[in-house]
């Protein structure tokens, strides 16, 4: 479907069935999780948890990372956002079969021409370093998974964050999503649950 055959849909189709939704969502949104994700175009938040627009708030980047706090002015702003004025109780990390990210990582001479890409990845540095010991054959997949461990490290970080846990309001998990069979597996669980 092209894309503006797709806008055509939404307008004549699917907006007049959400139009109550939407009407409410015009005032303001109160989104329950701050889902982090991988810009990859194969890797929907929306499709992959069911959920309604106002129901997530996201932060999409190449690799799904969460720069340490002070080393990314637009991240840090998403992140202080959800946290900060929306009370954002749940954070999802979702990382995602095949990421090119640390593919690139892994083997930084097949992203050496792209610069700000290579600059990029480069702060994921310490997954590779993770995962070195690892078999070759099975070294990008362990780095996929590190890397979501490492991106809630680097959450923590963040001053709002840290509060956020101390204080017993927020709840963070680390997803791994399977493209090939669609599955999801929770990684890593910490703080209070909030659903």
């Amino acid at each position: 479907m092209s894309h503006r055959l797709g806008v055509a849909r939404f307008t004549g189709e699917v907006y007049p069935g959400l139009r109550t939704h939407f009407t409410a969502l015009a005032e303001s949104q109160t989104p329950t999780t701050l889902f982090v994700t991988c810009s990859d175009s194969r890797v929907d938040p929306a499709l992959i948890t069911q959920s309604l627009p106002g129901d997530l708030l996201v932060l999409r980047n190449v690799g799904n990372f969460v720069p340490a706090h002070g080393c990314d002015p637009a991240s840090a702003a998403v992140v202080e956002y959800a946290l900060g004025f929306l009370k954002i109780p749940r954070i999802v990390v979702c990382g995602h079969s095949n990421c090119g990210a640390m593919a690139g990582l892994l083997h930084p001479e097949t992203i050496e021409h792209l610069a700000a890409v290579a600059r990029w990845v480069e702060q994921a540095d310490a997954v590779r370093a993770r995962v070195a010991h690892i078999p070759p054959e099975q070294r990008w997949l362990a780095a996929v998974r590190t890397n979501v461990a490492y991106q809630i490290e680097m959450l923590k970080t963040h001053p709002i964050v840290a509060a956020a846990l101390q204080d017993g309001l927020l709840h963070i998990e680390g997803w791994m999503y399977d493209i090939g069979d669609g599955r999801i597996d929770v990684l890593v669980e910490e703080g209070v649950t909030s659903e």
